[in-house]
């Protein structure tokens, strides 16, 4: 049968690693008057020539808040919607272009195997409202694809 141990030796081996904890602390004290704690305690203004920043000065506080500055100008809505899909070693990406401006659309696949060769797609004109099919392969497995957007 095993020994259990005794409730004043757990409580004896607790109370000296609580004070290994609390020894550390205590010796990093600064020597001098304890420091007053609560809300009543003073915030001292100045200490060594050094300025508290966490003392408020009213006078600094501007009776009016300050005039909000105008919102930035919103960006022209362009580019096409663009869904990639990776099987495989193949990838398709189906792009719709939603906006009035026609986009220039690339596919660009990079090849997980150092010896097959990266692919950037021939730039293909979406018009506004239209649809474009994309597709690309690498010989094994594709690491990564996407399509980058141009103006004409």
């Amino acid at each position: 049968m095993r020994a259990r141990r005794s409730r004043a030796v757990s409580l004896l081996v607790t109370s000296v690693v609580l004070t290994g904890f609390v020894i550390p602390g205590a010796l990093a004290q600064p020597g001098g008057a304890d420091p007053a704690l609560g809300p009543e305690a003073a915030v001292p203004a100045a200490v060594d020539g050094l300025v508290d920043r966490a003392a408020v000065d009213l006078a600094e506080i501007p009776a009016e808040p300050p005039v909000r500055p105008a919102p930035p100008v919103s960006r022209e809505l362009f580019g096409a919607d663009c869904d990639t899909v990776i099987k495989g070693s193949q990838v398709v990406a189906n792009c719709h272009n939603s906006y009035p401006e026609t986009d220039l659309v690339r596919l660009h696949v990079e090849c997980d195997r150092w010896w097959d060769v990266d692919g950037d797609g021939a730039a293909v004109a979406v018009g506004p409202a239209g649809r474009v099919e994309l597709t690309s392969r690498c010989w094994k497995e594709v690491r990564t694809a996407w399509v980058s957007h141009r103006r004409p």
